[in-house]
């Protein structure tokens, strides 16, 4: 369905307005959107300043006009994907760095902020951002805590949500809110920010964010551990994390992708399990490598590598090449949908066993790799996503990874968000009340259901 966005130029608007075939051809999806699934907005919106978002969203929710905000376009779940049409919300040129309070250790930013630009403007102050997942050098402040997104470092410092202490927020009728408090904690009223981080712009548009900060960790130092089996590597990470190990990184490939690694890096790292970890602290940080080394050796430890500097980064290496080196391995097969299923620390060697399981069963090469030390698993199915049979069954291989780690308590996704790919699994990990739970709530913020439609909540009988 096309709409009708000539009310959109009566707008006065700091930003532009484009209906231009390259700026909706450019905000049809995400990196995540496959080519067929693209769908072109009717209008674009570079808005520049939160008066700008609410006067488009005040007037699109008056002619029932959706609205799909758009951040730099990174997320992986179509979460930028317009899929009812209408307008594209760009945020991107709200990338001020409004005020920084060293003091408090706190900084106030604008939605369209790249992650990066954030620890640079920290960094004559000592401090920075803890939680930046690895996109954060792309990636928006207001896209990510849009899909609550973590990455890496969250073993040691937490997610995006825990470091986040006010938003400024548009709702579906234009009006602008704050949502939770500068202070270090508050019992006050509902905590409207917690509902909204993570709502992927359904229930409203992040213009602004007040985020909590950190020192710098004086001592930094990481590396890699070589384990002879998958087993011994998921078990050492349990169980470095279950006996306390102060490690900042814990990251877990298998030997599938230490292959795929060594053919795109042409690098000769042995194709066997590999645990990379990372240290920070202010002191002591060698007594807590020990520490962690013994742990290691508990489960077979082959060797472990420490450095610092450029040293360690060459260690970490195959870990960053992994996505890259995926999608190079063979030209004949796609990595398809990324999967980014979370279960709890004990019950990751378990969920490694399943994707062993589900790979010999389907017959599809699936690597995997993740952020083990909070019990998130990244994994792709390799196959010809071009032949219709071979890309249904590749899609069945991914269901029943997300499905299995359901089932050992897990969640459908730890960092990625539901967007389109993953609604079908929103009622199997939530449950039918829940699932009614959550509509109730879109459905009293975004009664006239504008504000990125098609989204997180599976359809009803009577939607969609």
């Amino acid at each position: 369905m096309a709409y009708d966005c000539s009310f959109l130029t009566d707008l006065a608007l700091e930003g532009t307005v484009s209906q231009s075939r390259s700026d909706r051809g450019n905000h049809a999806g995400d990196f995540g959107t496959r080519e067929e699934d693209e769908i072109e907005p009717d209008s674009v919106v570079f808005a520049e300043s939160t008066a700008d978002v609410a006067s488009v969203v005040k007037a699109a929710n008056r002619h029932g006009v959706p609205v799909t905000p758009y951040a730099a376009g990174t997320g992986l779940e179509h979460n930028a994907t317009p899929v009812h049409g209408g307008i594209s919300l760009d945020t991107t040129r709200m990338d001020a760095v409004r005020e920084i309070r060293p003091d408090d250790l706190q900084i106030d930013v604008e939605a369209g902020v790249i992650g990066d630009d954030i620890n640079e403007a920290l960094e004559r102050y000592g401090l920075f951002f803890p939680p930046l997942p690895s996109s954060g050098a792309i990636s928006t402040i207001g896209g990510m805590i849009a899909t609550d997104a973590s990455g890496q470092q969250t073993v040691k410092y937490g997610e995006i949500a825990d470091w986040v202490l006010e938003l400024e927020v548009v709702l579906s009728d234009g009006s602008v809110i704050e949502a939770g408090s500068k202070a270090a904690k508050t019992s006050s009223g509902y905590n409207l920010k917690e509902l909204l981080i993570g709502s992927e712009g359904t229930l409203g548009i992040i213009t602004r964010a007040t985020l909590e900060l950190a020192g710098r960790p004086e001592q930094v130092k990481g590396g890699r551990a070589i384990f002879p089996t998958l087993n011994d590597a998921t078990e050492a990470i349990s169980d470095a994390v279950t006996s306390g190990v102060d490690v900042a990184k814990i990251e877990l490939i298998d030997e599938k992708t230490a292959m795929l690694a060594n053919d795109y890096s042409d690098t000769d790292l042995p194709e066997r399990p590999m645990v990379f970890v990372e240290f920070h602290a202010n002191h002591g940080i060698e007594e807590e490598i020990e520490f962690c080394r013994n742990v290691f050796e508990a489960h077979d430890l082959e060797r472990m590598e420490i450095a610092s500097g450029e040293e360690m980064e060459r260690l970490w290496q195959a870990r960053k090449d992994i996505t890259y080196a995926a999608k190079e391995y063979d030209p004949d097969l796609d990595i398809g949908p990324p999967g980014d299923v979370t279960v709890p620390i004990s019950r990751y060697p378990e969920m490694i066993s399943e994707v062993v399981s589900v790979a010999e069963e389907y017959d599809f090469p699936i690597p995997c790799f993740g952020h083990a030390g909070d019990g998130n698993l990244h994994y792709f199915v390799l196959a010809n996503y071009d032949d219709p049979k071979e890309s249904a069954r590749a899609g069945e291989a991914y269901s029943e990874l997300v499905e299995r780690a359901i089932m050992l308590d897990g969640t459908a996704t730890g960092e990625h968000g539901i967007g389109v790919g993953k609604r079908k699994f929103m009622e199997l990990e939530h449950g039918e009340a829940s699932i009614g739970a959550m509509r109730a709530i879109k459905e009293a913020l975004d009664p006239n259901g504008i504000l990125n439609p098609g989204k997180i909540i599976p359809p009803s009988d009577s939607s969609e």
